[in-house]
């Protein structure tokens, strides 16, 4: 049956699926609270990961979100345009997807030890399922209950480890935060809607463009500067980055992982949709008398040039990751500073493709780290001297996603970047396109010093022999594999980018 005969919510089948996965796995564990069938609890989650991927590979094929005129079957609304399945929404789905495919793989072994099991992929399952429909959602009320579904999940995740104090203390502080944040989001919906009175995005738009919202300037100032505090905690940006490296090294690595990529794809896919179709650049600032992309400009400096430089003083490898996490935020926010310009869709696609190649060197870092984990390796750089000796593979397949992080050709993170340069530079963002370069230069010496660590430098101690966990090895090859697989397909990828940023933008 072709795609537009069937009923409209099924445009929404990657969430669904991911949704149905997590209610399969809660009946499982009801039938057999004590399970210890890992096989069965992650094969299930990673089967209901990878039936979403496919089927939002599949619409994508098939011309969803792709205009009639050029061939396409266009965009689907669902539930009175509560949300939209574009190619901006399947774009960050197949992210978000991927993401959780990796983690429940790796989780396999992970979790071999740990209590909690089938709830752990559970929520791991419903936090995907909120960030898949994050990226669909088309008001700002469909917007928040789509972030507070990926949220809460999220936080338990964090402190699974119950007898673990840094897991617990990790989730606390993840949890205050994104309270603070989550309110804060809220309040600034509730002053946006007090302006214009819609909360659809495209009829926000409208009001503004008509001039119906002119004497609400500082109202409507006021609810998107908290629009952006709610975005830049969802995307770990500063100022709202704190909880960043204490949730990460605290929880799971395979969780640390998982926030890093697929949470952050899905905070800014939410940012992008917002503030390209609710907030038309010219007339809100027309309205509110400032040009909201100078706080993304001010933001993308600051957030990649914290993060970059408390990475470089770190000693805790996870750590380092996570601030280095909050780095290449700021390179993503390149995209929604660059929008007003010529060039808008270049730009805003360009950090759609970092987003993408991020997905797989990221996840596959942490998982380096979920291995070293499970072997007992300690947290600092140190610890992991002379690993590659024992495991060669694990160990080039890190060398591969630390290179591609920190931009070195021929690698997918280095296309990224070069995309956002230039792109950045046609916009004309000197100032950032600079700060780019720069920070990219300093993020090869923190990952250089893990890289020498694990190949270069003699192990402090003697280690036993490392086991070789299938689950775990799969996902870290997989992830640096993609990353290399990525580069003959980065012209599709960009087109697919760049068309979707230029469906938004007109």
């Amino acid at each position: 049956m072709a795609i537009f005969e069937l009923p409209g919510w099924t445009a929404l089948a990657p969430a669904v699926l991911l949704a149905a996965t997590a209610l399969a796995l809660f009946v499982i564990d009801s039938i057999s609270p004590t399970t210890t069938n890992r096989g069965l609890l992650a094969g299930t989650a990673t089967a209901g990961s990878l039936a979403a991927l496919g089927v939002a590979v599949w619409f994508v094929l098939a011309g969803v979100g792709t205009p009639t005129i050029d061939g396409g079957r266009g965009v689907i609304d669902v539930l009175g345009n509560q949300f939209v399945v574009d190619q901006l929404a399947l774009f960050f789905m197949i992210v978000i997807t991927v993401v959780t495919a990796l983690v429940t793989v790796a989780s396999y072994d992970y979790m071999e030890e740990h209590a909690y099991q089938a709830e752990y992929y559970s929520l791991v399952l419903l936090a995907a399922t909120g960030m898949a429909t994050m990226a669909a959602a088309n008001s700002l009320v469909t917007i928040f209950i789509a972030l507070e579904l990926s949220s809460l999940p999220s936080y338990a995740l964090v402190a699974i480890l119950k007898d673990n104090r840094g897991s617990v203390e990790g989730g606390l502080k993840y949890f205050l935060i994104g309270a603070l944040s989550s309110a804060i989001f809220l309040y600034g919906i509730s002053l946006v809607y007090g302006a214009t009175g819609h909360l659809q995005l495209e009829t926000i738009a409208d009001v503004i463009g008509n001039g119906d919202a002119n004497d609400y300037g500082g109202l409507l100032g006021l609810g998107i500067l908290m629009l952006i505090g709610g975005f830049a905690y969802k995307t770990a940006s500063v100022p709202f980055h704190f909880w960043a490296p204490e949730a990460y090294e605290g929880a799971p690595a395979p969780i640390s992982a998982f926030l890093s990529s697929a949470s952050k794809a899905a905070g800014f896919v939410i940012a992008f949709r917002v503030f390209t179709e609710a907030f038309p650049v010219a007339q809100t600032a027309s309205v509110i008398g400032v040009d909201w992309t100078v706080a993304f400009i001010v933001l993308a400096v600051v957030t990649m040039t914290l993060g970059n430089f408390a990475a470089a003083t770190q000693e805790n490898v996870k750590r380092m990751l996570a601030y280095s996490s909050i780095g290449h935020a700021g390179y993503a926010l390149i995209g929604l500073a660059g929008i007003s310009a010529d060039g808008g869709a270049l730009v805003m696609g360009a950090a759609m493709m970092h987003l993408l190649v991020y997905g797989f060197m990221n996840t596959g870092a942490f998982l380096f780290v979920a291995l070293a984990e499970y072997w007992g390796v300690g947290r600092t750089f140190e610890d992991y001297n002379g690993l590659a000796r024992q495991a060669p593979v694990a160990c080039f397949a890190l060398g591969i996603c630390l290179f591609s992080l920190a931009g070195i050709p021929p690698l997918g993170g280095f296309w990224s970047k070069y995309f956002l340069y230039t792109s950045a530079l046609d916009a004309g963002l000197l100032v950032v396109a600079v700060a780019l370069v720069v920070n990219s230069a300093l993020s090869l010496y923190y990952y250089s010093r893990l890289i020498k660590a694990v190949w270069i430098e003699d192990p402090i101690a003697e280690r036993d022999s490392l086991s070789q966990p299938i689950g775990l090895y799969a996902a870290l090859v997989v992830a640096a594999v993609m990353t290399v697989a990525l580069l003959p397909m980065f012209g599709p990828v960009a087109d697919t980018a760049v068309n979707a940023a230029t469906a938004v933008l007109t």
